[in-house]
């Protein structure tokens, strides 16, 4: 049976014996509303009572996911409409103003089993009850989300929601649809899509400033019941985060003159002499706003796994990064001939053991790196860490799949 198929049920207060018949059909039937499993009382039909269908879409066994519930009635109007699963879970869902008609807010989900209740009232008053049953057929691929940030964190003022996905996404529009990101005092911003560095399908919300100290930030992910498009799979659960945001904390790094400074809340903190990319080649630094992405502490760096042959292998303390392609904040004592004075790292920003332990213990993820300097390798990209602050807020609209 196709998915726009529908289970017509008639009330005819004169033809009870039809009714009744109706009772034993497996995916529908109708009974007077009782509220105890003895008989009900019938209400005197109108002479002029004309029967009652009751219409519900979708219908049939392990039929495809992905539409919400229609329900539909001529001859009189509905009451009341209830669609729950064989978990007691409900669908809930709003009726049209003339009680002709209700549509579910949530479209039904993959695997799923659902009976619905329709309570009715005919043109001559006479109320009955119409039920009928669906299944959706599982899902023969699932899609899961990695997000960022977690909840009940507190973070920077550069941070992004950010959402990557294990499978391909071509119905981004429908998806973006599904997310939902409320804030404590209407904060503008937008979804835009890209490529994450891991070469997976990624949407990331970004305000269009900076987010202001304090605000209160959810995402609602609602996408159970959602196709992903060709070669994806289905969601088939919601997600939601809830996150703070902290101090205003700008770090900005000027690699010409060697040196940062942790701007709070616009006053300068503290200034700190440090050694960027080597130029004029591969080893030099990203320019632009990078975000501190994480705080990962003392990790070995390897300079093989991003591309620059045997050039180091070793344990580095309080490193802070910025960039999925492997561009830190961290200490960097082998090279203190050079902090404050050239720069000669292999693409990251080293300071001294002291200044790192300590900046290490102001910053947070989210706070925004502010890069300068004439002779780097190119801005940081939208999908290398969170790069999105690189673009205009025109260019950043443009990216939202309901432009």
């Amino acid at each position: 049976m196709s998915r726009s198929s529908h289970i017509p049920v008639h009330i005819h207060a004169r033809v009870r014996a039809a009714v009744v018949a109706a009772l034993v059909a497996p995916l529908a039937a109708c009974s007077p509303s009782a509220s105890s499993g003895g008989p009900a009382a019938e209400a005197t039909p109108s002479p002029d009572d004309r029967p009652v269908t009751v219409s519900v879409t979708p219908t049939g066994k392990r039929i495809p996911a992905g539409e919400p519930v229609r329900v539909t009635v001529s001859g009189g109007r509905l009451t009341s409409v209830t669609v729950t699963d064989a978990e007691g879970r409900r669908l809930a869902g709003k009726a049209a103003a003339d009680g002709r008609s209700w549509v579910s807010d949530r479209k039904a989900v993959p695997g799923t089993a659902y009976e619905v209740t329709a309570a009715t009232r005919s043109a001559g008053g006479t109320a009955r009850t119409a039920r009928a049953g669906f299944t959706t057929a599982p899902a023969d691929k699932v899609n899961k989300v990695d997000w960022r940030p977690g909840t009940g964190t507190t973070v920077g003022v550069a941070q992004p929601v950010s959402l990557v996905f294990d499978h391909p996404v071509k119905n981004r529009a429908e998806v973006e649809k599904q997310l939902k990101v409320t804030t404590s005092n209407d904060t503008e911003g937008s979804w835009g899509w890209m490529r994450d560095w891991s070469g997976r399908d990624r949407v990331d919300w970004r305000p269009r400033t900076y987010w202001k100290p304090g605000t209160e930030v959810t995402l609602k992910a609602e996408l159970n019941g959602t196709d992903s498009g060709a070669d994806g799979g289905w969601f088939v659960r919601d997600y939601t985060t809830a996150f703070t945001i902290g101090d205003r904390q700008v770090v900005e790094v000027d690699l010409d003159r060697h040196r940062l400074a942790l701007v709070r809340n616009g006053e300068t903190v503290r200034r700190i002499p440090v050694s960027g990319g080597t130029p004029g080649g591969d080893k030099r630094s990203w320019r632009g706003t990078a975000v501190l992405m994480a705080k990962e502490g003392t990790i070995n760096m390897n300079s093989e796994t991003v591309g620059l042959a045997d050039a180091y292998d070793k344990m580095v303390d309080h490193s802070m990064r910025l960039t999925w392609s492997g561009m830190y904040a961290h200490a960097a004592p082998w090279n203190a001939r050079h902090l404050g004075r050239a720069n000669r790292s292999s693409g990251c920003i080293g300071m001294s053991d002291a200044d790192a332990a300590w900046f290490y213990g102001q910053v947070r993820p989210g706070d925004p790196f502010e890069i300068t300097g004439k002779d780097t390798k190119g801005v940081v990209a939208p999908g290398n860490g969170f790069g999105a602050w690189n673009l205009s807020w025109a260019e950043w609209q443009e990216m939202s799949a309901l432009r």
